[in-house]
């Protein structure tokens, strides 16, 4: 009878599943990542003594409209019709927003305000 031992044999460590395991790693954070290049804008404090009088107009985002001076505006007519303000003396936008604003609305009507020039922005609340 021959004696057994009770060693046994170790086999080699795959890798196979350890590089499964780090490429299914990999591809869920590629794909639960995201790419897109995110916008900066400036903002800027209106405190201290204003050194030009201030003539405001008032423009209202809400989340299905804008209003500008109590008028529905579309974004794309904003410029213009702050052009007419402006002839008028107009140098201010108060910009006042919903609670159900989204950001990127705001960065949207934002960014198309300070476009226009002559005019400061003020965020209100």
């Amino acid at each position: 009878m021959r004696l057994e031992t009770a060693e046994r044999r170790r086999g080699a460590i795959s890798m196979t599943s350890l590089i499964d395991v780090i490429f299914l790693l990999l591809l869920f954070f590629m794909l639960s990542s995201t790419f897109a290049k995110f916008g900066e804008i400036e903002l800027t404090s209106a405190g201290g003594v204003a050194e030009k009088q201030v003539m405001p107009v008032y423009l209202r985002l809400a989340a299905d409209r804008l209003v500008l001076n109590g008028r529905d505006v579309e974004i794309s007519a904003v410029a213009a019709e702050l052009a007419k303000q402006a002839e008028q003396g107009a140098n201010t936008v108060l910009l006042a927003l919903d609670e159900k604003t989204a950001s990127q609305r705001f960065v949207d009507i934002y960014t198309a305000l300070k476009a226009v020039p002559g005019f400061s922005v003020a965020v209100v609340h």
